[in-house]
This record gives structure tokens, C-alpha cells and sequence, in this order.
């Protein structure tokens, strides 16, 4: 404890004694110890999916370079939110809006999870086509139709009982934009995936479920259509939400201050996607990598971070990771 030259000279002529000077120092102490507390471990519930799997991969590196445990549980969307609200996880970096809207929104109304940033501020999903009917002018959802042979009145679709399938389902039920005798076939998100990548080989026509971020759009030189009347069956504009615990803040300002600047974007999560999924490399190596190539980057989500420590963050990543 550093002391004032007027605290000093009553300590020098023996005005205080030491046992006064010991009950002093024990609240200070404990304000010092306060101010420095932090979590021993990270843990991320992590769903079964591509995108945050390498998104949490990432995060747990950069934690662990700063002195962090981490831990990554693969749970259901539902037992990850229902932890977090317990207190039994720190953070969920997946929350996927509006699909996962109906499921947040009690917990975040109670209180016991928060939303402490939007890691991808814009995410898609909705009808894509291939480049070439894009180019031929097939820019909205109302022009399919006027080329439904090229088609073959067919939208290639996703699991059945999907948001946006059933959007797209409506529009044909209710033959809007001409489209009631069109097919929506639905399938596994794979197999889709897989049928349209037959057509881009043969630079045939596909209309088809498409999301963004994901390998797709990486892959395919594909386009998203514009919708016409808000139904959200052509393009339905979202965002992927952190959740944290609600007292991560007062348990750990520091692992709080890094995850609301941990906010990566669509397009690099699709490069991630496309790594690990298409080309089926590991989350480990496709996240070291990329921390590697992009010091810039990881700059920005470690300002003002500190390790468990205290010691600038960015030093610590150099040391240990690029």
C-alpha cells in the first residue's frame, strides 16, 4: 500500500501504531482482490453445427492464450440456454435470430441470460439462385415463374417443418408470384446442398434454400433473391447473437469486454464453414490458422483485454499463437 508524505510522518513518529496499521490494510486487500478476480474457465455450449464449433474454437484459443481454461460442451440449443440461465455455462455464441427468438426471449425477459453482442450482425436466409439466372435477370422472388421451365417449377429445400421452408410452402399454397404449381422439395440439408452442386457442375438453373453464413457461398457463386411483400420466404434478414450468463460482467469484466468486441461476420464464418466442413479439416487447425493470418483482426477484439494476469492481451497471442 503506497502512502501520502502526511500519512507517513504520523507512522515515522509512532503516532500509529502497527496493529492499527494491519486492520487498515486487510479492507484494502480485499478491494484489491476484488478489483483483479476473474473466472479460472470459459465454458461454451456449443450445438452440433459447423459455424460455431470453429467460431467457438476461435474464441477458446484466444482465452487460453490469455490464461483461461476453456471448455466446449456439445449440447442441444435448448440444454445450452437452460445452463446458461443456471449459471453451468458462460456463454453461447450461437443465437440465431428470428429462428431462435421464440426460445430467448422468456430468459432474456427473466433476466438470468443477456445478449452481450451481435457476433454476425447480418445474417440470410431465403430463396438463392445460380449465378446464370441471376444473370439472366431472375433478381426477385417474381420473376421465377416467367422462367419456370429453366427451373422446372422446382425450389430445392431443406428439412421439412424448417422456418423457411414453411414460408416458401405458404407462398405456394396461396400461389402467390405465380408460383402455385411449383414443387418445393424437401430434403436434408445435405442432400440439397448436394443436387444443386450437381447443377452448377452441368451450369444448369437451381433455385434453392440457401443461408448465409455457410460454405455455400463460398463455394457457389450464388445470389440471394429480394423478396416482394415481406412474406420472408424470399429473403428473411437476421443475426447471430452471444449469450452469456447475466452476471458474466461482475464475474469477469475482462472476459465480458472480450466477447462484446468478438464479432466476426458473416463472410468469414462462411470461410470457416467451408474449411471445416467442405474441406474437412479440423476446428483446431482451421482456427489457429486463421488467428494466424489475421493479426489485424484479433487486435480489435483484444483491445483494452488484458490476460488473467494483467498483462496487455495482444503480447500474450503473439507469444503463444501467431
Amino acid at each position: 500500500m503506497t502512502l501520502t508524505s502526511a500519512q507517513r510522518r504520523p507512522l515515522m513518529n509512532g503516532v500509529l501504531s502497527t496493529g492499527l496499521l494491519a486492520l487498515l490494510a486487510v479492507p484494502v486487500a480485499q478491494a484489491a482482490s476484488d478489483e483483479t478476480s476473474t473466472l479460472d474457465e470459459v465454458r461454451f455450449g456449443v450445438p452440433p453445427w459447423p459455424g460455431i464449433t470453429v467460431k467457438s474454437e476461435v474464441a477458446s484459443q484466444l482465452l487460453e492464450a490469455l490464461g483461461y481454461d476453456t471448455q466446449q460442451r456439445q449440447l442441444a440449443v435448448s440444454v445450452i440456454l437452460n445452463a446458461l440461465s443456471q449459471g453451468d455455462l458462460e456463454a453461447y455464441l450461437a443465437g440465431w435470430y428470428p429462428q431462435e427468438r421464440d426460445m430467448l426471449a422468456p430468459l432474456l425477459e427473466e433476466g438470468s441470460v443477456i445478449e452481450i453482442v451481435d457476433n454476425i450482425p447480418s445474417a440470410i436466409t431465403g430463396i438463392a439462385v445460380t449465378d446464370n439466372a441471376w444473370q439472366a435477370g431472375v433478381r426477385s422472388i417474381t420473376d421465377l415463374d416467367e422462367h419456370a421451365d429453366r427451373f422446372g417449377s422446382r425450389i430445392y429445400g431443406i428439412e421439412a417443418g424448417s422456418g423457411i421452408n414453411d414460408a416458401v410452402l405458404s407462398v405456394i399454397d396461396e400461389g402467390r408470384f405465380g408460383l402455385g404449381d411449383w414443387q418445393l422439395q424437401e430434403s436434408s440439408a445435405s442432400a440439397m446442398l448436394a443436387q444443386v452442386g450437381q447443377k452448377v457442375e452441368k451450369d444448369e438453373w437451381a433455385a434453392f434454400i440457401g443461408w448465409q453464413p455457410h460454405w455455400m457461398n463460398v463455394a457457389y457463386d450464388m445470389h440471394y433473391l429480394e423478396d416482394a411483400d415481406n412474406s420472408g420466404a424470399a429473403e428473411l434478414e437476421g443475426h447471430v447473437a452471444t449469450v452469456v450468463r447475466a452476471d458474466l460482467e461482475e464475474l469477469d469484466p475482462n472476459v465480458a469486454r472480450f466477447f462484446e468486441q468478438f464479432v466476426v461476420g458473416s463472410e468469414v464464418q462462411s470461410e470457416w464453414v467451408n474449411a471445416y466442413s467442405r474441406e474437412e479439416r479440423g476446428a483446431e487447425e482451421v482456427a489457429g490458422e486463421w488467428i494466424t493470418a489475421h493479426e489485424d483482426t484479433v487486435a480489435e477484439w483484444l483491445d483494452g483485454v488484458t490476460t488473467r494476469d494483467g498483462d496487455p492481451a495482444m503480447e500474450a497471442v503473439r507469444d503463444r499463437l501467431l
